[in-house]
């Protein structure tokens, strides 16, 4: 059905998937051009519900945890401007015609078409109980959705997810987010029934109960019942308990939205969805539909993203002309983060071999202390058939890619934990040219691989690029590095193109042992040209800052330095999504008094800041204007605080118990163990952040082992854990030595740090380091117990000069009126930039710019404000250079951007107002 001439395409719905149809039509070149008048092609009208664009639904539940709703969006105004596409936000089709091939919307407007495409979706399946329509139950499918639980939740104290499925999971996880004593109900009698069998579902409720969330499984929702006013306050279950629930959220599966084609008499499922064949053809040969809204071929109904995007891509080929594409089924490959539990599945994990099929062989991993199940399950000829993966999923890209084929290696190798014997996968080599290693965008190794030798890419930003493998759930990172590597792409030791064959190590190494004193310095002795970037930069001011008591530098603003810091560095804050930044002062081991916690209360009344106490016993102000800070800070400092750096890759605090002072079971005052350590170490510049943990006994109420430095009493003494970590990857801190006395542990600690801090790679958490140095603690206690290296003592003595020469960084930037000048909201004059630092500026017209002047003395000004974010906060990017272009890096997500032209380098799409460079004198803010 290739358009031969100007022909109209209506979509309705734009989601992920109708979005995804739009990006194949454009790739196909099969939308028209609106600068040429009758351009043979597909004119595109897209009727969509929502009064936003479409957006990433897969990360909904980041909303929760502080990500802008427009940082989700996956259309941008460019887009569909360039290929005329007409986007109708909120006003959905309401009746369907498809004998007169037209389409009326609930406005009223009729839209005629040549082709319709029904991406319709899916809608939340409510229970029909009592009270389910009770104020305080909500859905959780969209970003109204999110927005209304959000507000809702500020009054409640209690939630119930109702269904414990994919979704369930992700609800019961906002709601925790929220603040909420959270329950989980669930028909099924395990978690997550379509997707793990009992002992993964055992191994992920283990984790989920520990994390405080309530789970009831075999159990139905009965009634909602309210209180007097008509809102939920309880949930009666099918048993006849009764759950506490402020807030009801069904999550209980979803149902097709086919309503449009069963009333135009389209052919629908008999569960629902409509019937398509292999080209997602309906029984009307001009409409077509994809997505959730549709039954394919094989008789299902496919509720994941990546299944959609095939349905969008065969569409597109048919309407491209090519119709070379069809749709038969899926994979149904799913990996999650649920609840902080990582879980995944591929291919068919329940196959049994009863009812006459094939005979089957499990391979099962279980460490029910970890909370990690791992089963692969084989056919008769040892070719893998599917697999469940809670608690640990890293082997998830490479076991995805080899599903329906004989796994290349023993099948513990992709099941026991790293560095155990025989936990060696084969790496990519091993894979066939037709195996999928993106199931998001249906992307072979056989087209990464091309993709490489064709475009030269070294890395895996530009694979991305090249071939969207990546850019969906991103499961498959992994294996695309292993693709790199085995394609003999050298993995560039060095930091950047500034200083290609350098790394962290071996630049600070530079620096120490030839006492060089600045960045010019050390990119003249050892850099490839350019004015540095967003990566070299912080690096090099990082290291300076670490060893500024050996080559008898000052503050870390002084000079040069200043620009080469971060955003969060220069300002000695922490820059948040709108441009605001927090103020967070050091309160060691927790200890606070009564007069310090009256002054913070004070100093966020006066300026309106949101207060938060974190889970590192400190107290965090949120939403202060760079230029008020410092007033925040002099009223702090006055009151006993001084800086927390919770701005800088250095400690940021060392949690505590209460310890042996009140606790009954306390072997060791751990509060004051805490303080010691947070004030003899703050300051410390490392590779990246360092955090510390003290538990007074073995209960560890501090949680010491997910710390990079733990400490835990023993009735001996006191026992040393390192290299531990939360996020994203959490790592149980290793023990490096028991039964210490506390100048065994410092002395230990200091060597440790400082080691750390020689050979850490750039980011490189402590657990990170460990894993790549070789050795474990075993080498460690070889380096720094037994001196092996005869170390020891000069460790010690570099950490006893980085303690003389602390001192508090934010109150010498109060006495120092050239500091104080950068906090300023706008510049006077371009005579006051310094060489590769902005400053923001209000031109005539009251347009605010960010102006930049480079090594030369050349200045350039655009627009200050960051398109992706929104925020006002380009000047205070990072300037240097990109393959000899003058760029800037906007300091929220370091996209960068051409100063000449404001054309972003990393999507082209996008670009800031390149204005005219001002004379020497600006007008005053307003």
């Amino acid at each position: 059905m290739a358009a031969q001439r100007t022909q109209t395409l209506v979509l309705i719905g734009h989601g992920m998937v109708g979005h995804r149809l739009l990006e194949a039509l454009a790739e196909r070149g099969a939308l028209v051009d609106p600068e040429v008048p009758d351009d043979p092609g597909w004119r595109v009208t897209v009727l969509a519900e929502e009064d936003v664009p479409a957006y990433d639904r897969v990360h909904l539940s980041s909303v929760f945890t502080g990500t802008a709703p427009d940082q989700l969006g996956l259309s941008t105004p460019e887009f569909l401007a360039g290929h005329g596409i007409d986007l109708r936000l909120g006003d959905p089709a309401e009746h369907l015609d498809t004998a007169a091939r037209t389409v009326t919307t609930t406005s009223g407007t009729v839209v005629p078409y040549d082709a319709l495409v029904l991406a319709t979706g899916s809608y939340p399946f409510v229970p029909p109980i009592p009270g389910a329509d009770a104020t305080g139950c909500f859905t959780y499918r969209t970003l109204y959705d999110v927005d209304a639980l959000t507000s809702y939740a500020e009054r409640a104290r209690t939630g119930v997810v109702v269904g414990g499925g994919l979704l369930g999971l992700e609800a019961a996880g906002a709601l925790r987010t929220l603040g909420l004593t959270t329950h989980v109900v669930e028909f099924a009698p395990r978690l997550m029934p379509l997707q793990v069998d009992d002992g993964g579902a055992a191994a992920l409720r283990a984790t989920i109960e520990s994390m405080g969330v309530a789970v009831h499984t075999g159990v139905g929702a009965a009634e909602v019942e309210t209180d007097t006013e008509g809102r939920a306050c309880l949930l009666r279950l099918s048993d006849g308990r009764r759950l506490p629930a402020d807030v009801v959220v069904f999550s209980a599966g979803v149902r097709p939205r086919d309503r449009l084609a069963r009333e135009a008499g389209l052919a629908v499922g008999d569960r629902g969805g409509v019937a398509v064949d292999e080209r997602c053809r309906t029984t009307d040969p001009y409409v077509y539909a994809i997505g959730e809204c549709a039954q394919t071929s094989d008789g299902r109904v496919y509720g994941l993203v990546a299944p959609g995007y095939r349905m969008a891509e065969a569409v597109a080929d048919q309407l491209a002309g090519a119709g070379a594409t069809v749709f038969t089924g899926a994979d149904t490959s799913t990996r999650l983060k649920l609840l902080g539990a990582d879980v995944a599945s591929f291919g068919d994990p329940f196959a049994d071999g009863r009812d006459g099929g094939p005979r089957t062989t499990e391979i099962v991993f279980s460490d029910g202390r970890e909370g990690v199940y791992k089963k692969l399950l084989l056919g008769p000829e040892g070719q893998l058939l599917g697999g469940i993966l809670v608690g640990d999923a890293a082997a998830y890209g490479s076991l995805v890619p080899h599903a329906g084929r004989r796994l290349p290696g023993p099948p513990e190798a992709f099941l026991l934990p790293a560095g155990a014997a025989g936990a060696e996968p084969p790496g990519a080599g091993a894979l066939p040219d037709d195996a999928v290693v993106c199931s998001c965008h249906n992307v072979t190794k056989g087209a990464v691989a091309g993709a490489i030798a064709e475009h030269g890419l070294t890395d895996i930003g530009g694979v991305k690029r090249c071939t969207k493998a990546g850019t969906g759930c991103g499961g498959c990172v992994n294996t695309l590095q292993a693709v790199l590597d085995a394609a003999g792409v050298r993995r560039r030791k060095g930091l950047c193109e500034h200083f290609p064959e350098l790394s962290r190590p071996e630049l600070y190494e530079l620096v120490r042992t030839e006492h060089i004193r600045s960045y010019t310095e050390l990119a003249e002795r050892y850099g490839s040209g350019g004015a540095g970037c967003t990566v070299c930069k912080p690096v090099v001011a990082n290291v300076l800052g670490t060893l500024a008591p050996e080559l008898g530098l000052g503050h870390v603003l002084d000079g040069e330095q200043a620009a080469l810091q971060d955003s969060n560095d220069l300002f000695l804050a922490n820059l948040q999504k709108d441009g605001t930044y927090s103020v967070v002062p050091r309160v060691p081991g927790g200890e606070i008094t009564a007069e310090q916690l009256i002054a913070l209360g004070e100093v966020a009344r006066d300026h309106g800041l949101y207060s938060k106490i974190t889970g590192g016993q400190r107290i965090d102000l949120f939403g202060a204007r760079k230029e008020e800070l410092p007033a925040v800070w002099r009223r702090l400092i006055a009151a006993g605080f001084e800086s927390g750096q919770a701005y800088g890759k250095s400690l940021r605090t060392v949690k505590s118990c209460v310890g042996s002072r009140f606790c009954r079971f306390g072997q060791g005052d751990s509060v004051r163990l805490a303080i010691d350590l947070e004030l003899r170490y703050r300051g410390l510049r490392a590779p990246h952040k360092i955090k510390g943990g003290v538990s007074g006994c073995l209960r560890e109420c501090a949680e010491a082992r997910g710390k990079d430095i733990g400490v835990i009493a023993t009735a001996g003494g006191w026992n040393l854990y390192v290299c531990g970590n939360g996020g994203t990857d959490p790592r149980h801190a290793d023990l490096l030595a028991s039964d210490l006395s506390a100048a065994e542990l410092f002395a230990l600690i200091d060597r440790f740090l400082m080691y750390y801090v020689r050979t850490g790679e750039r980011l490189e958490r402590t657990s990170a380091w460990l894993e790549r140095i070789g050795g474990g603690t075993g080498h460690l206690r070889e380096v720094l117990i037994e001196d092996s290296l005869g170390i020891c003592a000069e460790l010690e003595a570099q950490m006893d000069r980085h303690v003389a020469a602390y001192r508090d960084e934010w109150r010498a930037v109060l006495d120092d009126p050239a500091a104080l000048a950068r906090f300023e909201p706008h510049v006077a004059g371009v005579e006051f930039l310094e060489p590769g630092r902005g400053r923001a500026a209000l031109l005539a017209d009251g347009t605010e710019a960010a102006l930049f002047r480079d090594g030369d003395g050349e200045v350039y000004a655009v627009g200050n404000r960051d398109p992706f974010s929104g925020a006002d906060v380009i000047a205070n990017g990072i300037m240097g250079s990109r393959d000899g272009v003058p760029v800037v890096a906007s300091p929220l997500h370091k996209q960068e951007f051409d100063l000449r032209t404001g054309v972003c380098l990393d999507d082209p799409a996008v670009s800031l107002p390149v204005l005219p460079v001002p004379g020497p004198s600006l007008p005053a803010r307003p």
